[in-house]
């Protein structure tokens, strides 16, 4: 940890005031985006009704989000260092907003996909921002109980379908976007009070000043195109699919020819490939990207199982699939507790072991099990998610020095959404294979099996972290 330390300052072990209103401030937007990656899922047949349009169509209302989040996030970094903290912070708060709004007054599901991807804009900075500056105001004797602090945000995705069937149990789709705008508006308000104005002066250097507009043409691209080829295999496509294998190649073109440009460019690139040089990083990023891979399948195969074998309605289902919340809400600051005596080698590793027995418990379960007997593994899973979770991000900021954290924060968060594409892509071809030759009930169990592979993923990920962390 030897190159944050030279790096930085020491900051205080404890949570002062001003950084808890801080924490408190940013985590205000940053659950709004992380809540409408999944708020709309439980509401796919509600909007087929409403606009009388075919699946085919409304399912590019949660897609195009997913892909204009894909496209800003790279970009993240980079705005930190030209613009500030703040400013960057307001943009995507504004932008949110305001695409909310408009989702709201849709006409129909083509306006529905073109609000939905301003919306996505916006809120594709707001976690990698919050992460970044929440990070740079901790510093490295803080970051882990940060880490455990913020696994309020971890749950969003997981709360997602619980609200959204909340809401469509008592309101109309409307509100499913609705409910963002008077919580976007106090998210600006605080920020414009509370948030330190960190905007670069013009003695901060040319290079920060000068945009990379190579890399910006080159890596946008390349994470929309691996994205959306990852979008369209999960849904039941197949990886051969003429649009899986286009964005796919496309991306991965766009990828290499990004590499070649950051590497020999003589400006900041917009995310350093060299950063990967740094054995601790990579192991860490590894660990994001396989956690978007595991918590983005159960999210997608569970309510599934309950919805197709169970029977279950929407509002149901997110209250079966609250536990898995609670268990990451209290799995994270738990993790963030035991790093420092036992490292994330050994709490990671034991988070994939908890995820993999839930599979298992899925995988025997049969159309009469006990709702309880499966809600009481599910929170298991979460809380096995947050000691994934915590010290993968503690571990991952630990090693990188201050003035690099902004764009570390972008790299690792692209990586976790790929993963999250990934895993859904791979669960959802291996149940469309499943059902194709077995009922429901024999199809679900057998593609709980893929979730025990990710699981095992997660423990060889964890075996890479560093050790326990050394003292700041």
């Amino acid at each position: 940890m030897s190159e944050v330390t030279e790096a930085t300052q020491p900051a205080p072990a404890d949570f002062d005031r001003p950084f808890v209103r801080t924490i408190v401030v940013m985590v205000l937007g940053g659950m709004m985006a992380f809540l409408d990656a999944t708020i709309v899922n439980v509401g796919v047949d509600t909007l087929r009704t409403e606009f009388a349009s075919g699946l085919e169509q409304v399912q590019w209302v949660a897609t195009g989000y997913l892909l204009a989040v894909a496209v800003v996030t790279p970009l993240a970094g980079w705005l930190i260092d030209r613009f500030g903290g703040k400013r960057t912070w307001l943009t995507g708060l504004v932008v949110f907003v305001v695409g909310s709004t408009l989702c709201s007054a849709a006409w129909s599901i083509p306006s529905l996909i073109a609000f939905r991807v301003l919306q996505g804009f916006g809120g594709g900075l707001l976690e990698p921002v919050m992460l970044a500056l929440l990070v740079r105001a901790a510093g490295p004797a803080r970051v882990g109980k940060l880490m455990g602090l913020l696994g309020a945000i971890t749950v969003g995705p997981v709360l997602g379908p619980l609200l959204g069937g909340t809401i469509l149990a008592g309101l109309n789709w409307h509100w499913l976007f609705l409910i963002n705008v008077p919580l976007g508006v106090a998210a600006i308000a605080l920020a414009l009070r509370h948030l330190p104005d960190d905007r670069p002066t013009d003695a901060a250097g040319a290079v920060r000043a000068t945009v990379d507009l190579r890399g910006i043409l080159l890596l946008c691209p390349a994470s929309t195109a691996l994205a959306f080829g990852l979008s369209q295999a999960g849904e039941g496509r197949g990886f051969a699919a003429p649009q899986v294998l286009i964005g796919l190649g496309l991306g991965v073109v766009l990828l290499v020819a990004y590499l070649v440009h950051a590497l020999r460019t003589k400006v900041t690139p917009l995310i350093d490939p060299r950063l990967f040089a740094r054995w601790s990083y990579t192991a860490s990023a590894v660990g994001m990207t396989v956690l978007g891979v595991v918590l983005f399948s159960l999210l997608f195969l569970i309510p599934l199982y309950y919805q197709d074998v169970r029977e279950q309605g929407p509002l149901a289902v997110g209250l079966l699939l609250a536990p898995m919340g609670l268990g990451a809400l209290l799995g994270n600051p738990t993790a963030a507790k035991l790093l420092p005596r036992f490292g994330a080698r050994v709490l990671v590793p034991a988070g994939g072991v908890a995820i993999a027995a839930t599979a298992v418990v899925f995988i025997t379960a049969t159309p009469t099990t006990p709702f309880a007997w499966l809600v009481a593994w599910t929170l298991l899973a979460g809380f096995g998610v947050g000691f994934v979770g915590a010290p993968t991000m503690g571990s991952l900021y630990r090693t990188v020095p201050d003035e690099m954290v902004p764009r570390a924060t972008s790299a690792a968060m692209v990586l976790h959404q790929l993963g999250a594409a990934f895993g859904i892509a791979v669960v959802a071809l291996v149940l469309q294979r499943n059902l194709a030759g077995a009922s429901p009930e024999s199809a679900y169990p057998a593609t709980f099996w893929a979730l025990v592979v990710a699981a095992a993923l997660i423990f060889a990920a964890g075996l890479s972290l560093p050790r326990k962390p050394q003292p700041a």
